[in-house]
C-alpha cells in the first residue's frame, strides 16, 4: 500500500477521497514545477572568468636607484626657500662694528630678499644653509671683513589640500613647500585608519576631469605618487576604504544573515553554509547560487552543486568580500515543501506537524518507543525528513530542551 493511499484510508472521517487527493497533488506539483530559464554560469565557466580577470598586468619597469634617490630628495628632502616664506637673518660681526639686530625679510615673487646695505639677495630654491652662504657672500668682504650668518625660517608658505576618506583626521591639511605630495598629506591627516584599503585617489581642482589612483602599499605605487607634480591649493585626496569583509548567506539555510569577518579572513562556501546553521532538513537543497560583483561592475551568477562540493568532486570555492551565497528553492524542494504542507496536514495526521513534527522525527529520545511500528515509514513515506543532513552535521546541534 502506498504512503498516500495509506494516509487517505487511515482518515475516513475527513471525507477525503483518493481521487480528490491525487487531483490536488497534481495541481500542487504543477504550481511548483513552473519556473524560468536558468541564466547562471557553471562553476567551470566562472573559474575561467576568474583566471582571466587575475591575469598579470604588464610589468612596470622598476625605477633605477638614481631615479629613486632623486624622487625622494625632491619629495622628502629639506625645506627649500620660495616666495612668501619669511626668513630671519642674524649677523654676528666683530665687536667694534656695533650690534646688528636680527632682520626679518619676506621672499618676494622673484625669489629674493632685501637686506640692509646690500639690497636684494637671490635665495629661491635654496636650503637654509645655502641661504646663509648667499648672505655671507653679500656682506663679506663688501661690508664686513668677517661675519657669521644664521638664517631661521619664521614662517613658510603653505598649500592647503583636502584629505578625506579612511584617514584618522580628515579635512584641510596645510603643506610646506617640501611636503606637497600625497604621502605627506596623508600623514599630516593623521595617517590611514584601520578601514583603509591602501588605495588613494588624487583629483586636481584645476583639472577636475583628471583623477589618478595609487596603491600606497606597493613600492611602485609610492614611486608613481612621488613622481607627480607638487600638489596645489584645493587638490583633493581620497583614501579609499577597504570593502567590508562581509558575505551574505540566505535561502534554504537555518540562519540566513550577513556574516562579518576580520580583514584577511577567507571563508569558503561550505564554511559559510555551516556558519549559517547548515541547510534546512525539511527539504533537500542540492544547489546554491554565488553572486559576485566583478571588477567591471557586472554581477556574475554561478550555479554550485552542493552534493559534488561536499563530496570533494567540485572545489570548495573561496568567497570574497561582498559575495552573496543563496541556497534557492528548486523543483525538488518546492515539491517537498508542497507535500509537507498539504499531504501530511490536510490528510489529518494526528502528529502536531505544523509546530514540532520535524523536531519529533529528529529527536531520538521521542522516537525510542515508536521505531518498532515504523513511524517514519508511516508519516514520512518519501523519506524527505531524514535526508540532506551532511552539511547540517558540520554545525554542533544544541542539546534538546527537556
Amino acid at each position: 500500500m502506498s504512503g498516500i493511499s495509506w494516509l487517505v484510508r487511515s482518515q475516513p472521517g475527513h471525507g477525503v477521497s483518493a481521487v480528490r487527493l491525487m487531483a490536488g497533488l497534481v495541481m500542487g506539483l504543477a504550481a511548483v514545477v513552473g519556473g524560468c530559464a536558468d541564466h547562471r554560469v557553471s562553476l567551470a565557466e566562472f573559474l575561467a572568468l576568474q583566471q582571466e580577470a587575475s591575469a598579470p598586468e604588464p610589468a612596470v619597469e622598476p625605477a633605477t636607484e638614481a631615479e629613486m634617490v632623486a624622487l625622494l630628495e625632491r619629495a622628502l628632502g629639506r625645506h627649500k626657500v620660495g616666495p612668501s616664506d619669511v626668513l630671519e637673518v642674524t649677523l654676528t660681526v666683530s665687536a667694534d662694528a656695533g650690534l646688528m639686530p636680527p632682520v626679518q625679510a619676506r621672499v618676494d615673487r622673484n625669489g629674493e630678499i632685501s637686506l640692509p646695505v646690500v639690497g636684494a639677495v637671490k635665495v629661491a630654491d635654496m636650503e637654509l644653509e645655502d641661504v646663509e652662504d648667499a648672505v655671507h657672500q653679500a656682506y663679506v668682504p663688501r661690508v664686513f671683513k668677517e661675519a657669521s650668518v644664521f638664517v631661521n625660517l619664521v614662517s613658510a608658505d603653505t598649500t592647503e589640500v583636502l584629505v578625506v576618506g579612511a584617514v584618522t583626521e580628515p579635512g584641510l591639511v596645510p603643506l610646506h613647500r617640501n611636503q606637497r605630495n600625497m604621502l605627506f598629506a596623508i600623514v599630516l591627516a593623521g595617517g590611514v585608519s584601520e578601514l583603509a584599503s591602501g588605495d588613494a585617489t588624487l583629483r586636481r581642482t584645476r583639472h577636475p576631469g583628471e583623477a589618478v589612483s595609487f596603491d600606497l602599499m606597493d613600492p611602485e605605487g609610492i614611486r608613481s605618487a612621488l613622481a607627480l607634480e607638487p600638489l596645489e591649493d584645493g587638490d583633493v585626496i581620497t583614501v579609499e576604504a577597504a570593502t567590508p569583509n562581509t558575505v551574505f548567506v540566505g535561502g534554504l539555510v537555518n540562519a540566513a544573515r550577513p556574516q562579518i569577518y576580520p580583514q584577511g579572513v577567507e571563508m569558503t562556501v561550505l564554511q559559510a553554509i555551516a556558519a549559517a546553521g547548515g541547510l534546512r532538513t525539511d527539504v533537500t537543497p542540492r544547489e546554491a547560487t554565488l553572486i559576485r560583483r566583478m571588477s567591471d561592475g557586472q554581477d556574475v551568477h554561478v550555479k554550485l552543486d552542493l552534493d559534488r562540493m561536499t563530496t570533494g568532486k567540485d572545489p570548495n570555492l573561496a568567497l570574497a568580500a561582498g559575495d552573496i551565497l543563496w541556497v534557492p528553492d528548486t523543483v525538488e524542494t518546492r515539491v517537498q515543501d508542497w507535500i509537507n504542507r498539504n499531504i501530511f496536514v490536510r490528510a489529518g495526521v494526528s502528529v502536531n506537524y505544523s509546530v514540532s513534527g520535524i523536531e519529533f522525527m529528529n529527536r531520538q529520545d521521542q522516537q525510542a518507543g515508536y521505531r518498532a511500528g515504523g513511524l517514519e515509514d508511516q508519516y514520512d513515506p518519501y523519506g524527505f525528513l531524514g535526508r540532506g543532513t551532511s552539511l547540517q552535521s558540520l554545525v554542533a546541534r544544541p542539546a534538546p530542551v527537556p
